[in-house]
Formats: C-alpha cells, structure tokens, sequence
C-alpha cells in the first residue's frame, strides 16, 4: 500500500560566490529542500541569502528541473510546485538573479535531488495505458491496464492510485491474470472535471510481495489526450438524385462543436469502392452515384484547435441508403434476350444432334418382302373385320347387313 507523509530533504548549498559587475556581488539562496508534497508532486522551497545586498535591485530567481523532464524558468517567490513522476528520483537547481537597470547578474547554481523510489529493479509494473469518457451525466469513468514487471514474483500484488489536483482515491474494482495478478483497474466515477484543459491525471501503482520489494510506478496523462469521445449522435443521412447529404449532432461533451473533428466512412456496395474522408463540420455533402447503394458510419475525435486530440470514438452504427439499379436497362432487357435465344438455339441443335446419333445407333427394321402373292386378299380382309361364321349365324340378318354394307364402305 501507499505510504503517508510526506519526505524532506535538506541540501547543502555552494558557497563560491562570483562578482558580476561593478563591485556587485551575488549570493545563491540558502536552505534550499525538496518535499514530496502528494502523489508524483514536489514542492521546491528555498530562502534568499541574508547576505545579499539589493542596492535598488530586483531579485528573482532562476529554477531549473534536471529530471526526470528537464524545465528552466524564473520566479520572484521562494517556492515552487512542481508535478512529475518521481519513482526514478528528482533533480533541480535554483539561483539567485539580480536585475539592475539593464544588467542582469547571477550568482551559482544550488542544487539537489530526491532518490529513486525503493524497490527491486523489474518489478513495477509496464505498459500503463488509461482512458476516459464523458457519461451523459458529466460523470468520467476512469480505465487503466498494464502488465506486471518481467522480475515481479509470482505472489505479486498491484496497487493503483489516481490523483487529481487534490483528491487521491485507490481503485475500487480490479481485474486479475490467470496468475492472479491486478492488471486492470476501473473507476465508475471520478473527480476529473471534463470541462478542464492540460490538466494532469497522476496514476500510481505500487505493490507488495513476500518474496521481493515492488518498486512503485508512477505516469502523468493530461486528462484531454486520453479522453475518448463519445459517438456523434442524431445522424441523419439521405440522398437527393446524385447528391448525399449527411447531418449530426456533436458528441456529448462539454465542448463546443468548432472543437471537433470527424471521420465519414463510405462504402459504394455496389462497387465495393471504399472511402474515408476528414470533415472539420457537422454536415456533409458529397456527389455520389444514384445507382448505386451505400454504408455510411461515422466517427468523431477532438482537435487540436481546443485541446489535446485524445483518442476517436467508435464508429456509429451502419447506415444504408440508395438502392442497385442497372445502369442501362434497355442493355440489360437486350443482354437477357442474346442470352435467352442463344440457350433455346444451343439446346435445339443438341437435341437434333441426340435424334441423330440414334438414328444411326438404331437405324428402323425394314419390312420383309411378300414373295407369294395372296389368293383371296379381300376374304382376308373381310374375316379381320366381320364375326365368324357362327357368330353370323347366331346374329340377327340386321347385323349381317351391316357387317356387309361397312365392308363395302371401308375399303
């Protein structure tokens, strides 16, 4: 866990004083300490040297920060605060610069530093990474992963923390690895204000172990570059003739709509073309074909007019509009016709082809010639299609006759 109160550290000053002009001499400032104030913030103090004469001169001094990021800037107090990861240590100077007229004099650096924070070398965690979002109800979720040091032992147990100005809180909810390990932290609900610009979020992560000390970790975000924005909502999509016109509403956030930027995702579905096009507004308008039918998402992102970018939202949900026309439709009815004759000649010439080919495999059997001719053709004939003898007999003479006229009638 985070230890409480806060470290002093003492430094001794150089006293080699240099002449700088006529007879004026410049003494560096005295007690000069280093504080760790809060999480990842240091207050920088230090008194002027009694010793120095003024003379009708403005004194000021100059403060330079050697790490972990090197800074240099001037003040007229005696103290400065400053916010900066400190588990590599700290490192800063300061001296004593005497304005005179147009002369500037300056005496030597005092200097000091605080040490690494204590553990054991690849045991803090890597790959830290957080974002945020802004709820509808101006609340900020915070979320933050990382990975646990490449020397961290098994048992190892992560502690994050996230200060913000004054207010520090420990992660409420953790997701652990399958070795059991934090690896992830979620905050439903934070203190960082959205509205804000350039403020720094500090996150903190220490840890414990029973077989090694966990060295803590510290990383500073601006809460604007690790934002990501919220869908553009109330899309509105439609197309006029060859014309789409597209129109949205600014996603939820403090910000004003001149501070976003957005991405228009467009797919032609019926020629699979696909592009992606910038757009600084609200509103769209593009020439597109009306034959054809489009997806549209779209996605937004802040720009860097009002704060840092942070990251793109996620894409909208998919929109269609238009519909597959063909392009000529007397071509196509002309195309449907060549094709629909040209199967109906290809399947009548592979039937003749069938008819054919059977025709030679099985040629018809001719009829055998009569050699001896008939001697009584029409009794022949007469008997296929008269009764017998005994069926005229037992007939009426009626039938007879007509068996006799419809003999004469057929042939």
């Amino acid at each position: 866990m985070m230890a409480s109160g806060m470290s002093v550290f003492l430094l001794f000053l150089w006293t080699t004083n240099t002449p700088q002009g006529a007879g004026v001499q410049v003494l560096p400032p005295v007690n000069f300490t280093l504080t760790v104030s809060a999480l990842a913030q240091v207050l920088l103090h230090w008194e002027p040297n009694p010793a120095q004469e003024q003379n009708n001169s403005t004194i000021r001094y100059d403060v330079k920060i050697l790490s972990p990021e090197p800074e240099e800037y001037d003040t007229r107090r005696t103290h400065s605060v400053r916010t900066a990861a400190l588990h590599n240590g700290f490192s800063a100077r300061v001296r004593t610069l005497l304005l005179q007229e147009d002369l500037q004099m300056s005496s030597d650096w005092v200097e000091g530093n605080l040490p690494p924070l204590p553990g054991a070398a690849g045991t803090s965690v890597t790959n830290l990474s957080c974002v945020t979002h802004v709820t509808i109800s101006g609340n900020v979720p915070l979320h933050c992963t990382w990975l646990p040091g490449q020397g961290a032992p098994e048992d190892t147990k992560y502690f994050l923390f996230y200060r913000y100005e004054t207010h520090t809180e420990e992660c409420p909810t953790y997701t652990k690895d399958k070795r059991s390990r934090n690896t992830e932290c979620r905050f439903s609900s934070t203190q960082i204000k959205p509205g804000e610009i350039d403020k720094l979020i500090v996150i903190h992560i220490n840890g414990s172990s029973k077989h090694a000390a966990i060295k803590p970790f510290q990383q500073l975000f601006n809460q604007n570059a690790i934002e990501k924005v919220n869908i553009p909502r109330n899309i509105s999509i439609s197309l006029e003739q060859n014309d789409l016109l597209a129109m949205w509403e600014k996603p939820i956030s403090p910000f004003h709509e001149e501070c976003f930027e957005y991405e228009f995702y467009l797919i032609n579905l019926k020629s699979g073309n696909k592009q992606i096009l910038k757009i600084s507004s609200n509103s769209f308008w593009l020439r597109v074909d009306a034959s054809s039918r489009y997806s549209i998402r779209i996605r937004a992102k802040h720009n860097h007019l009002c704060r840092a970018s942070g990251f793109w939202s996620d894409w909208s949900e998919t929109i269609y509009v238009g519909q597959n026309k063909p392009e000529n439709s007397i071509a196509w009815i002309l195309t449907l016709l060549c094709v629909s004759t040209s199967c109906t000649l290809l399947l009548v010439a592979i039937i003749c082809q069938i008819n054919h080919v059977w025709s030679k495999l099985f040629p018809p059997i001719p009829t055998p010639s009569n050699k001896f001719r008939d001697p009584f053709p029409i009794d022949y004939e007469r008997a296929r299609t008269c009764p017998s003898s005994t069926e005229t007999e037992v007939g009426s003479l009626a039938e007879g006759l007509s068996c006799s006229v419809l003999d004469d009638s057929v042939f």
